[in-house]
């Protein structure tokens, strides 16, 4: 079997797509034959030792993907030999074949296509993990959500809308404004670069109260960090949650902690990979919860491209120069 291998942390250029023995599933194991993977921005950042956990070289970067269950483990029961799956991973989806535990595993309807099973369980569970157990997320909510044309902003902007609530995207340019406003929100912010000094930070956090209908939003969606995230967050309404689900801007912001005194503000911290774990059976319904929504067509995640598995590289350094609008998702053909 073929496998995209980090060999040693560095540039995503380095990686190496190359055959290895396939792997043996344990007695609670399955092995998956892969069809398609999707990418998300920490696939960038793990190569490059950059993300929050550094996995043991040799390994494979890519935590979701979909195929066809090869073979099973002595113990395994709830799947079988030729189940169509979709999976998480900590890491190794960017492969033709990977192990995982039987739990890892989802089965996946046949009008579901491997591309679509693929490339929605990361951005959609972490966003209605966020969004409904972290955000507490009502019909009656308002929300802002930054970075909102990209894999978990389109997410949470799919799954607010679906549940009733008023959305305001905050995105860079005018044609992922466009791809917002087809997923139906009330309103949308171009930001573009981001404000460089203070009078433009605050000339920001006043635009985006501005397209507040109550003076400030209950819930902000923040992927981005940087410097986007104390105006936003002064745009915040009286009692809200502000969500902080990653930094895909760059920087890891500094935030004037009175702010959340003067907002009876919330500030809420959103790992949806330590979630999975620590909270399975709820990940199991959340997860449930979007099949259900998605086979109802509440939702409707974005595929922007499709590149072959050993076409990787060129994926994953799109998706680290930010170009990418919805989700990316490699095949194996």
């Amino acid at each position: 079997m073929k496998i995209l291998h980090c060999k040693e942390y560095g540039p995503v250029e380095n990686l190496v797509w190359e055959d290895i023995d396939s792997p043996e599933p344990g007695d609670n194991e399955v092995l998956v034959s892969i069809k398609a993977a999707a990418l998300n921005f920490p696939d960038f950042l793990i190569v490059q030792g950059l993300y929050q956990f550094k996995p043991e070289v040799p390994f494979a970067p890519g935590n979701e993907g979909a195929g066809i269950i090869k073979k099973v483990g002595k113990n395994v029961t709830r799947v079988k030999e030729g189940d169509r799956v979709s999976f998480m991973l900590p890491y190794g989806a960017f492969a033709e074949e990977t192990c995982t535990h039987e739990f890892g595993v989802f089965p996946i309807s046949d009008d579901i296509t491997f591309e679509m099973a693929a490339s929605y369980q990361m951005a959609y569970g972490t966003s209605y993990h966020a969004l409904m157990q972290r955000g507490q997320l009502t019909e009656h909510d308002e929300v802002l959500v930054l970075g909102a044309s990209g894999g978990v902003g389109l997410a949470a902007v799919d799954i607010a809308k679906a549940k009733g609530a008023r959305v305001v995207a905050g995105v860079s340019t005018e044609e992922k404004a466009k791809i917002c406003r087809d997923y139906g929100v009330d309103d949308v912010v171009i930001y573009g670069d981001g404000p460089k000094d203070k009078d433009e930070s605050k000339a920001f956090a006043a635009e985006l109260k501005s397209k507040s209908t109550r003076g400030g939003y209950s819930i902000i969606y923040d992927p981005i960090g940087d410097c986007y995230t104390e105006p936003a967050f002064r745009s915040i309404g009286w009692k809200g949650r502000y969500l902080v689900v990653g930094f895909a801007a760059g920087q890891i912001p500094k935030l004037p902690i009175n702010l959340t005194l003067l907002k009876g503000a919330s500030l809420v911290g959103v790992f949806w990979g330590s979630f999975t774990g620590l909270e399975a059976e709820t990940n199991q319904q959340n997860i449930a919860d979007i099949n259900e929504m998605l086979a109802e067509g509440k939702i409707k995640p974005l595929i922007s491209e499709t590149f072959p598995m050993e076409k990787a590289v060129d994926a994953i350094q799109m998706i680290g120069n930010r170009k990418v609008m919805g989700k990316v998702v490699l095949i194996n053909e």
